[in-house]
């Protein structure tokens, strides 16, 4: 038998599917996508896309490695070194992957094709860029018919922006909610009334919700579309994105940490040599940059802030880095978007992660599935978790065990530290197991302490502790 392993998430698409085999992930083309797939190189658009930086490039490899007779072509994409889901993007990721969607679906129709679907799956980021991932989202175009992806696109990106927009409270939660796109007539009813105003909600919120009652009658409303009002329609869409803010209203509790902390500068620029100390001779290709906030030591280990002049990404390392504060990732989004940064930053709840989810839970992999790496940092983090969200030290320690392959870098904050007074303000009781003995005693289950030291003018230790084999 072959030795692959088809992703539990590809079975939707008749044209092929992803699997893996060894430590790489292939993609096969089927038979039945064989003519859309030659029209891809033959039109010239797969080589536009790839140099422009638009679609993920590949090779083919002549071999059937899932000896399947629907076989055609077997792909071995670049590999993609952190898949992230559309709940854990920033707002303005998601503006991004939508532009790029239609810059894409634009130059197709410049070389006689169009995209099948629109979905926000379709993309990842990588160096600070969206980049579309899927091959087989191509095909002939034919002018007598619609744009068919259109509705999908408008559910999955237009109105989560436009909630957003109005509402500032991010777009995790509603594509949590919504994993496949939120619906018009939904989205209509969360908006304020002073939207319909806006030409974009009115052609395309109201009048789809009202009028296009299914996909049948959508269809038929935009079946007399030629070339050039599908072009209107596409740039339309562009131009409504392009003019629509996401950024935040203002600092939100956490986007302004460091700079509102009585101690800084001195207890950051203390703490930074400690980090410094740490992390020079340990060897790691993956970091997971936990409670990141505006990521000043995701960019440490990325290199963005001077570490010997090498960038991580010269040397083939990566830097996850999350926080569950929105506007925190989507300042460090437009950091790596302008550096070519190899940090990827995300949107994520460490106290309610990325669930697995989708048919039999195993289309999209937790955030705890997908995260594990060599070197885990958690500054100014574990004691959010134990003190606001009262989660006992040891499954802290047990969940942060899971995360690491080699070293964790912890911070210990007393409970007599001015943050921590802050997080336990009006609770009595629930925490007078908190202190340093319980904390290494928590740890030590785990891990060997290797270092430790005070952060000099603060009540903070920095640890580096040694994942023990399993």
């Amino acid at each position: 038998m072959p030795d692959h392993h088809v992703h539990p998430a590809s079975y939707r698409d008749p044209s092929g599917f992803v699997f893996q085999s060894g430590s790489l992930n292939y993609r096969q083309v089927n038979q039945s996508y064989a003519q859309d797939y030659d029209e891809l190189f033959r039109s010239g658009l797969y080589a536009v896309l790839t140099q422009k930086g638009l679609l993920l490039p590949h090779t083919e490899i002549g071999e059937n490695m899932t000896g399947l007779p629907e076989w055609y072509k077997t792909l071995l994409p670049r590999q993609i070194p952190f898949i992230s889901y559309p709940s854990e993007w920033s707002p303005a990721q998601l503006k991004d992957a939508a532009l790029l969607t239609l810059r894409i679906q634009l130059l197709s129709m410049d070389h006689g094709m169009i995209l099948k679907d629109a979905s926000p799956f379709n993309i990842q980021f990588m160096e600070g860029n969206a980049i579309f991932i899927d091959t087989l989202s191509f095909e002939r175009y034919d002018p007598s018919r619609p744009w068919v992806a259109y509705r999908q696109f408008c559910e999955n990106f237009l109105f989560p922006l436009y909630l957003h927009h109005y509402t500032g409270s991010g777009i995790h939660r509603i594509m949590v909610a919504y994993p496949e796109g939120i619906p018009a007539a939904i989205t209509l009813k969360t908006l304020p009334l002073r939207s319909l105003f806006k030409l974009g909600v009115w052609m395309h919120v109201y009048l789809p919700s009202k009028v296009h009652r299914d996909l049948a009658s959508a269809k038929a409303g935009i079946m007399s579309f030629d070339k050039k009002k599908m072009r209107h329609l596409i740039s339309h869409l562009e131009d409504i994105l392009l003019r629509l803010p996401v950024a935040g209203a203002g600092a939100t509790v956490w986007s302004d940490y460091y700079e509102k902390t009585i101690s800084s500068p001195a207890y950051l620029l203390a703490k930074e040599k400690v980090f410094r100390r740490f992390i020079q001779d340990l060897p790691w290709k993956s970091a997971l940059d936990l409670g990141a906030n505006d990521g000043y030591f995701s960019k440490i280990l990325s290199g963005e802030i001077q570490t010997g002049g090498v960038r991580a990404s010269d040397i083939g390392r990566t830097v996850v880095a999350v926080d569950s504060d929105w506007q925190c990732i989507q300042h460090l989004y437009d950091f790596a978007r302008k550096a070519g940064s190899p940090i990827l930053p995300l949107v994520v709840d460490l106290a309610n992660p990325t669930p697995a989810s989708g048919f039999h839970h195993t289309e999209r992999a937790s955030f705890s599935g997908r995260a594990r790496s060599d070197l885990v940092i958690a500054l100014a983090l574990i004691h959010h978790l134990a003190l606001a969200k009262n989660i006992p030290l040891t499954r802290i320690a047990d969940y942060l065990a899971d995360l690491t392959r080699g070293y964790l870098i912890a911070e210990f904050v007393a409970l007599s530290d001015e943050k921590s007074q802050e997080l336990i303000r009006g609770k009595s009781g629930w925490h007078d197991d908190y202190d340093e003995h319980n904390f290494e005693t928590a740890f030590e289950r785990h891990f060997t302490i290797e270092r430790k030291e005070s952060v000099s003018g603060s009540l903070r230790i920095l640890y580096l502790l040694k994942r023990q084999m399993v």
